[in-house]
């Protein structure tokens, strides 16, 4: 039987090892950190969001950054300092304005494929998530930057999503806790919210009852190409020293460790850590009453939300251009702090926990799901923002590609068809 290793256990690690043993494959998954979905898949967001498919490459984009440069708690900062990675990186983000269109409307098209492959497999497998399907709130403040969102509404809707236009009236009816005047916004009824940490652990239980083995606590020093397959030279925590594991095949899906481990394999995988925050505000009584069920995107200060459960409410936002810098900032922190207090005032913040992840972000905001140069080698990495919303169709697709490369051995009884 063909043995497959994947290197990542976060959303998109999980989501391919899933469907490779659907497929038949002998898979090994393995991961530097000790439990799955513990670095950039623990705190996200939390939304299931076709509505925030549109790619950041744009004009309007780039005039906001200039903007906020200045400012230490800007939706989007970037640490200034030389670095090549970074500025090249920016440059070909630049050169993706071209394709602002064509992008956004291929991440909503994958986003609602993804949608589908995802339900149906937390029904399969049994997997509790806090799932609420109560549809995403786009709000904006003022008149202008809602016409400009009704452009890039008419992008979305065109490329399948169901999204209209809501009045304040509208988006009070739809959320009653939320009371603070707005222009109006875009309401997505089909969007979902969930936690992507239960989830992905919920479905890496479940790849382990299919037989896939996972080698956590395990770093992933070198990819060596030999005749016949791979060794992979790892160090386990607390081992002696490195030692190697052997695969026929590699699948790539290590976030923002991508890049590292594809210049191994002859590939150019131009991931760049782009820090995003969150916090988790852990709800009393009557917070719970006063927190909303339905998620939000606040346009002007680029923050969502989402519930998880009776209990918690996930605010998550910013954008920071700092390298593998995975400090928690102070100043990053309290914007989120902030916004709740604004918005719903009534809940209490006194029960926050803060956290920051590294999103694997492509210039072209689009994920890099292929083989690579050498026979044997795949990736599924560079989601950005995106991973949690987009994880379960880039993981089909790439069961596809695999498929159609590599000899399969027994397929399993619930394997995909082709």
């Amino acid at each position: 039987m063909t043995r497959i290793a994947v290197i990542g256990a976060g959303i998109t690690g999980v989501t391919s090892a899933h469907t490779l043993s659907k497929l038949g494959y002998d898979v090994l998954v393995v991961d530097r950190l000790r439990y799955s979905a513990s670095d950039t898949s623990y705190a996200n967001g939390g939304q299931l969001s076709a509505s925030n498919a549109e790619v950041w490459n744009s004009v309007a984009t780039l005039g906001k950054a200039l903007r906020w440069m200045p400012r230490r708690d800007a939706p989007l900062l970037m640490n200034p300092a030389p670095g090549w990675h970074k500025y090249s990186w920016l440059a070909a983000f630049v050169g993706g304005i071209a394709r602002y269109r064509a992008n956004t409307m291929e991440t909503v098209r994958l986003a609602l494929q993804a949608r589908e492959h995802l339900l149906r497999t937390a029904a399969e497998e049994g997997i509790e998530f806090d799932l609420e399907r109560r549809g995403i709130l786009h709000i904006y403040h003022d008149r202008a930057s809602f016409e400009a969102g009704r452009k890039a509404n008419e992008l979305l809707r065109a490329a399948g999503l169901e999204r209209h236009a809501v009045t304040p009236a509208e988006i009070r009816a739809i959320e009653p806790a939320y009371t603070r005047p707005c222009h109006g916004g875009f309401f997505t009824p089909s969007d979902a919210t969930g936690d992507i940490r239960k989830f992905t652990r919920g479905l890496a239980a479940a790849c382990a009852r299919r037989g896939v083995e996972f080698l956590m606590e395990t770093e992933v020093r070198r990819v060596r190409p030999q005749e016949r397959g791979f060794d992979l030279e790892v160090a386990v925590a607390g081992g002696d020293g490195p030692t190697r594991v052997r695969a026929d095949a590699v699948v790539v899906c290590a976030a923002s460790d991508s890049r590292r481990l594809a210049r191994m394999l002859g590939d150019d995988i131009n991931v760049y850590p782009v820090k995003g925050y969150s916090i988790t505000v852990n709800l009393d009584a009557a917070s719970e009453r006063a927190a909303p069920w339905v998620s939000f995107l606040d346009e002007q200060a680029k923050i969502v939300t989402s519930r998880l459960g009776a209990a918690r409410f996930r605010v998550a936002g910013t954008a920071e251009i700092n390298g593998f810098n995975r400090d928690i900032r102070h100043d990053r922190i309290q914007p989120l702090v902030r916004w709740v207090r604004d918005h719903f005032p009534e809940v209490d913040t006194s029960a926050v926990e803060p956290w920051c992840g590294l999103r694997p972000m492509m210039p072209d905001m689009m994920p890099r799901v292929r083989a690579g140069r050498l026979p044997g080698v795949f990736y599924n990495t560079g989601h950005g923002h995106l991973g949690w919303t987009l994880s379960a169709a880039t993981a089909h697709r790439l069961g596809e590609i695999v498929a159609r490369a590599l000899p399969r051995g027994e397929r399993a009884a619930a394997g995909m068809p082709g």
